[in-house]
């Protein structure tokens, strides 16, 4: 299918992965309650931070629509669209 999910990656409830083919979600990312994700959404680092938490939080409600890529430790406020 195309997924690659971080096992340490931490998913609320109520997630809905709508044709998840080609998601990447990365280690430190977090996805709060009820998120609507799209297929080809990236959850990435971008490869330049100096700590560990180095992926973007997803807040509650949110929608990352299709192949929208989130890079690095930012945070995506609650009831957010973030468009391709």
């Amino acid at each position: 299918f195309g997924v690659d999910i971080h096992p340490a990656s931490r998913w609320g409830r109520g997630i809905t992965m709508d044709h998840g083919t080609g998601c990447v979600i990365g280690e430190t990312a977090v996805i709060d309650d009820n998120v609507y994700l799209m297929h080809d959404v990236t959850l990435g680092a971008t490869g330049t931070s100096k700590n560990h938490d180095r992926h973007p939080k997803i807040r509650r409600g949110a929608f990352l629509a299709a192949k929208c890529t989130v890079l690095g430790n930012i945070e995506v406020g609650a009831h957010a669209t973030v468009g391709a």
